[in-house]
């Protein structure tokens, strides 16, 4: 099992500092996580873990070459359920990332929709929820089809996080040959779907997971809190059934890469070796 790190392990800290962090930890995968448009002043003066999404491949390869890692997915998480605005990261931030995974030599860009942050997002209907993310993602599946790109899309959101909702979106987006998903364990419990039926449903379709568990405490959140961004408890220690996972994974073939959404050296190196003990067996 190919299993990495996001590039974001040290708060205020530049992101050569990730790569090497995530070296010394022995793993050889990342996947580039924070980014922007343009210039930010954090990274200018090193104590922001984001790349831009118009930064020559050259520029970031030197860093990961560095370190004797391999990319394998640029994340490009947006906002597909509010109004398109230059404020919100969207359609045009998602084909950069898509164009600057080409150069990168990346095969895998992932998005979602993420939560609503205006009046207008909150009192979408469903019907409306999939037309807005259809049409914000259009443009992003003709690049990625035409640049050999994986778009996956994880759960983050109230149609991602449940089967149902994102079959509604896999249906309307089509490409299956470019259109994935990549399953976050943690994020799709939390939004109150069943990541085990995630694998029986989408079986194939799943190209990347990201590993989380959640602990019992989150239970009074199911189904009200659509995504978090790291978990803070070693993989096994939680509800999520990760063991379990991995085993179901096995079974329908999935030699994907995975990554660890986990806070906290010690976590990260406990749920690395779980990891590889489950997938052994």
């Amino acid at each position: 099992m190919k299993i990495g790190c996001f590039a974001l392990m040290e708060p205020f800290t530049p992101m050569r500092r990730q790569f090497e962090v995530i070296r010394s930890m022995g793993f050889d995968y990342a996947d580039l996580t924070d980014n922007h448009d343009g210039a930010t002043l954090g990274t200018e003066y090193g104590f922001a873990a984001s790349f831009s999404l118009d930064s020559h491949a050259d520029d970031i390869l030197g860093m990961v070459n560095e370190f004797k890692l391999t990319l394998t997915s640029v994340c490009a998480h947006a906002n597909l359920l509010d109004p398109a605005s230059p404020a919100r990261y969207g359609t045009a931030e998602i084909i950069k990332a898509i164009k600057l995974a080409h150069f990168l030599g990346v095969n895998q860009v992932i998005t979602t929709e993420g939560d609503p942050k205006t009046e207008f997002g909150h009192h979408l209907t469903d019907d409306q929820r999939v037309f807005s993310v259809a049409e914000k993602l259009y443009e992003p599946v003709r690049w990625a089809k035409k640049l050999g790109i994986e778009l996956l899309l994880e759960p983050h959101g109230i149609l991602t996080d449940t089967v149902p909702g994102m079959r509604k979106l896999l249906d309307v987006l089509g490409h299956p040959e470019t259109v994935g998903i990549n399953l976050d364990t943690g994020n799709s419990w939390l939004g109150g779907g069943d990541p085990h039926e995630f694998v029986k449903v989408f079986g194939k379709r799943i190209k990347h997971v990201h590993w989380k568990d959640m602990p019992r405490a989150m239970e009074a959140q199911r189904g009200k809190q659509f995504g978090c961004g790291m978990g803070l408890i070693p993989l096994g220690d939680g509800v999520v059934g990760i063991e379990q996972l991995v085993k179901e994974l096995k079974a329908i073939g999935f030699d994907g890469p995975t990554t660890l959404e986990v806070a906290g050296a010690d976590a990260v190196k406990t749920s690395a070796e779980r990891l590889r003990k489950w997938a052994a067996c």
